[in-house]
């Protein structure tokens, strides 16, 4: 499962699915001169596309409320943008020298000055100020003093079959403030609804796994099930094991001792420290030792019944099995947003980035590049960039809707994976055959057919896609330069001549049918709250996993961070670090049965029977090479020693 930042689904889904612009804002760059006049800078990106003047339906009331972010370019956003990548880069003789969370903010962050001067710009247009820090100023005022502040009019318009308010004309900040100010954000409010606070709901209902099962792939055959592809197909895994992930992507001795990986999600499950306790001893993970895994919450939540509250509790549980699972001695400290929203897991990771609570960060949520907004992606991509400079990674879920056409119309990627600055993680089906041996991966992509009335056949197979990893091309953010000559041009140039960012850069287990069994507390129809387990899958089970395997990696290296780690994966490329992923890697069609309760946790409403088809993600394909479903690949033995200090 994968959470969405902005239109949550809960739930314990096998596949779920937030925002970036190419071009100088991306890279901190501050605006230029506005076009109407020398006395103002333009924010570029602050007016959202959906603005047009046919949707427009007249001006926002001057009485009605703007609560905004203004936030801060800093003294240098040009110099933080390319110390990022030089720190990143190991052609680069600054490669590896990061700086100290105090050191960054020194060098590139915000002056008092600055700040001083654009409180005194905001308050003397009316606005309130409401908080101060770092990276921001928030306010909030009337919308009469928002359009004095930001030269633009706020007008109504149509998005959908609703109505929001959005900027009339690109905003701007006085000329005198010398490029002080990097974006603003909240004067659209399509996906900024606010909310009172709220107290945490109990956990979801509880979902089970019907079997039969198969305890590694292949070991159970569906002998009295039709056969699919020519052959006899085996019953779906139970669910992967630490174990068992551990010995498919090559961790050997290492551990992820004195390493800490973060995770960033929304909301925090209760039941946590027990649940991941129960699990590791159930499963033969080592246990939890004292302090190894921290939480760094706030004090309130908000959001809780549009976001889907309980249905987060699932991503943090699942993300903290895993990471554990495959680096058993990494600390995790997990960091709990307020709400789903993007002010809130901005806080999030910058809180991460400002007091460096880890090297490895692990985020399993996103949303579609088409609901992206520049000014919003300035913001996470400067908190990205301060990140990188300070030898600190980010690992993003490619998202579980494939091309997203099936799910949204129109093919495109997911974001903030779509980020140049962060490490886009795509999915695979797994194979781990008997004695924890690595049989094969596919890209994963998944069509579902169901049984027959008379059990003889499936009907209309291969059937429906259902979900798979989500990649391809963005439409807004410029090439890296770390693609750049790995990525083929057919998929690179896709959408413009001048090349376009693809999504993934790696990837790893990501198909429910091939998933990690996970145990959580969770509610059962006579209302009592239980622990119990589950397969799950989706890119967010591949992300936690990279970030565990990057772990490994780091005490490979001897402890050094390996930061920002797409220009190092990168120049890996073609090495027998990664297992090359295709489609077809047994040169045949392959498929698991799967049998699932039909109301979730047991038979009493029947059962229902499926075919999974492997290696079929919408229009996208694992092939030979890199592609837009696995990246360069998923990590061999040879990945994690090739950080190996020698």
């Amino acid at each position: 499962m994968r959470s969405n930042r902005a239109a949550l689904r809960a739930g314990v889904s096998m596949a779920a699915t937030l925002p970036m612009i190419a071009g100088a804002l991306a890279l901190g760059i501050p605006a230029a001169h506005a076009a109407d006049g020398p006395a103002r800078d333009t924010l570029a990106g602050t007016r959202p596309a959906w603005a047009t003047a046919k949707a427009d339906k007249g001006a926002t009331s001057d009485s009605s409320q703007v609560h905004a972010r203004v936030y801060l370019a800093g003294r240098d956003a040009t110099g933080l943008a390319a110390y990022a990548k030089a720190v990143s880069d190991p052609r680069s003789a600054a490669y590896g020298k990061y700086l100290s969370a105090k050191q960054a903010q020194a060098r590139f962050g915000a002056t008092k000055a600055q700040v001083a001067a654009v409180r005194s710009w905001l308050t003397a247009a009316g606005l309130k100020v409401t908080g101060t820090t770092q990276h921001y100023v928030s306010v909030s005022g009337d919308v009469a003093a928002a359009e004095k502040a930001f030269g633009t009019q706020l007008h109504n318009y149509a998005k959908g079959s609703k109505t929001y308010r959005a900027p009339s004309k690109t905003a701007s900040a006085p000329a005198g403030l010398d490029g002080a100010v990097l974006t603003v954000t909240g004067l659209d409010n399509a996906p900024h609804r606010a909310s009172s606070k709220d107290e945490l709901p109990p956990p979801d209902a509880v979902f089970k796994n019907a079997g039969p099962f198969s305890s590694y792939y292949g070991s159970t055959t569906a002998s009295t099930l039709p056969s699919a592809y020519g052959k006899k197909i085996p019953y779906a895994v139970q669910g992967y094991t630490g174990k068992q992930l551990r010995a498919a992507y090559g961790a050997g001795r290492y551990t992820g001792k004195h390493v800490r990986v973060a995770i960033t999600d929304a909301y925090a499950s209760p039941t946590i420290a027990l649940d991941a306790a129960t699990y590791a001893k159930a499963h033969g993970d080592k246990f939890w030792k004292t302090g190894q895994l921290t939480q760094v919450l706030p004090s309130d939540y908000t959001k809780t019944e549009e976001c889907g509250a309980a249905g987060w509790y699932g991503e943090e549980t699942l993300d903290v099995e895993a990471v554990h699972a495959v680096a058993p001695a990494a600390d995790v400290t997990y960091v709990g947003a307020a709400s789903c929203y993007d002010d809130d897991l901005l806080d999030s990771l910058s809180k991460v980035v400002d007091n460096h609570l880890a090297d490895i960060v692990s985020n399993s949520w996103g949303d579609i590049e088409a609901n992206q907004t520049p000014d919003l992606a300035a913001a996470y991509d400067q908190v990205f960039q301060f990140g990188a400079v300070e030898g600190i990674g980010f690992y993003f879920s490619s998202g579980d809707n494939g091309d997203e056409v099936a799910n949204t119309g129109t093919k495109q990627v997911d974001t903030p994976a779509n980020s140049a600055w962060v490490t886009a993680v795509g999915g695979t089906s797994l194979a781990v055959g008997k004695g924890d041996k690595y049989l094969w991966e596919t890209g994963w992509g998944t069509e579902k057919a169901s049984l027959s009335a008379d059990g003889k056949s499936w009907t209309g197979f291969p059937g429906a896609f259902t979900s798979g990893a989500g990649g391809g091309t963005s439409k807004t953010v410029a090439e890296p330069f770390y693609q750049k000559g790995v990525v083929p041009n057919a998929l690179a140039k896709a959408n413009s001549a001048a090349g376009n960012r693809v999504v993934p850069d790696i990837s790893a287990i990501a198909d429910p049918n091939t998933g990690f069994k996970v145990g959580q507390t969770q509610t059962f129809p006579d209302g009592s709250q239980q622990y119990s387990e589950y397969r799950i899958g989706g890119t967010s089970l591949a992300a936690p996993v990279i970030a565990a395997v990057q772990a490994l990696a780091q005490e490979a290296r001897g402890g050094k961070a390996i930061g920002f780690a797409n220009p190092s994966i990168y120049s890996k490329f073609g090495s027998r670090v990664y297992h090359d992923v295709t489609d077809n890697p047994t040169g045949s069609g392959l498929a698991v049965a799967r049998v699932d309760f039909a109301n979730s946790y047991d038979a009493s409403d029947g059962l229902l029977t499926s075919v999974r088809s492997l290696g079929k993600d919408s229009s996208l394909s694992a092939v030979k090479g890199y592609d837009d479903v696995t990246g360069v690949g998923t990590p061999t033995s040879g990945y994690i020693e090739s950080y190996r200090r020698r």
